[in-house]
């Protein structure tokens, strides 16, 4: 068995774990900074990275201590080292260096994005690879064959924005604050999802891709109007999001023969994501998995458990590490039309 301490700071949460292989949490601990970011509606980087360098040392001896664990006594370190606010990452990139250098234990420099994809085995023993993921975040939208540890296939990406982009800028639009997502699901909770005339982005045209920009666009153009209540165009947002979620996989699905599909990153945490999404698998027949609600946001056990996957596959780094904006898990996929940055 081994241990591995995981560190996360890709973005506005600082986060520290210690995991097993064998899929114990031993101890975690995450702590967000809403507060600091939610006057400027959206994260600000430099205002994030210096938070981490604020929080992170005291999450580390918190998680070791709960543990009642020495720093000397795991078998490696992970640390989240892109994709990201490259600020932050380089602050948890560097503890877990400086850790490592110390203990003279191996680093783990973990893509966060594979963090995501590997968490639903953290807490499902029986997903076996190959799966179908749909990795839905706040800056990443992707539909990915994953084959094993270090191994995907990207089947589509967004050509623009992402879907848990699209939801804090609809919260934005509508006065909710941040973060967004939770505080849309809420609201749409009281309206009618089919009152407000809103796109579906390339619905219906066969195309593999994502595209939330118009969308965001419309919602925009609904609270203008003032034409309708803010509850109904949180409910038509959220429906629209899900109905572009359900064209786009079940065309992955029909592309592939993955046994599973998996749903992974914040806006698996949304209630109507998944339920919508497990459908459209039993309709298939194919298995669903989807982590708990805390393991899709980001948090740093996910980040542990990719580092125990990793370690165990004999997948470690050096020092010299680099902190990266921008990591694909499919470096070879082609590009897409349009931006096809956060490919």
């Amino acid at each position: 068995m081994a241990l591995i301490l995981g560190l996360e700071s890709s973005c506005d949460d600082s986060a520290a774990a210690l995991v097993t292989s064998d899929r114990q949490i031993l101890a975690q601990a995450v702590v967000g900074q809403a507060d600091r970011h939610s006057p400027f509606g959206g994260v600000v980087p430099e205002i994030a990275a210096r938070a981490h360098v604020e929080i992170l040392p005291d999450l580390i001896r918190q998680v070791l201590a709960d543990a009642d664990i020495e720093a000397g006594e795991v078998d490696a370190i992970a640390a989240t080292a892109g994709p990201g606010l490259v600020g932050g990452v380089m602050v948890g990139l560097l503890a877990g260096k400086g850790l490592a250098l110390s203990t003279g234990k191996p680093l783990i420099a973990v893509n966060h994005l594979e963090g995501h994809a590997l968490s639903p085995r953290l807490t499902d023993s029986s997903l076996e690879f190959p799966y179908l993921l749909l990795l839905a975040s706040g800056g990443h939208c992707q539909l990915l064959e994953v084959r094993g540890v270090d191994d995907y296939r990207r089947l589509a990406t967004t050509i623009d924005d992402a879907a848990g982009e699209a939801f804090d800028k609809a919260a934005k639009q509508l006065g909710l604050g941040y973060p967004g997502g939770p505080a849309v699901e809420k609201l749409a909770e009281e309206g009618d999802s089919s009152a407000v005339p809103l796109p579906r982005p390339l619905v219906g045209s066969g195309e593999p891709h994502f595209s939330f920009a118009g969308l965001k666009s419309a919602v925009q153009r609904a609270v203008a109007s003032n034409e309708h209540r803010p509850e109904d165009i949180a409910a038509s947002f959220q429906q629209a999001v899900v109905d572009c979620f359900i064209d786009r996989t079940r065309i992955a699905l029909e592309a592939s023969d993955a046994p599973s599909l998996v749903v992974a990153g914040g806006v698996a945490a949304n209630r109507s994501v998944r339920a919508a999404l497990e459908q459209l698998a039993s309709d298939h027949g194919r298995r669903f998995s989807v982590p708990p609600g805390w393991l899709c946001t980001d948090n740093a056990a996910m980040i542990g458990w990719a580092g125990a996957e990793r370690f165990a596959a004999g997948l470690v780094d050096g020092l010299d590490a680099p902190a990266r904006a921008r990591w694909p898990l499919d470096g070879g996929a082609e590009k897409v039309r349009g931006a096809g940055v956060k490919a």
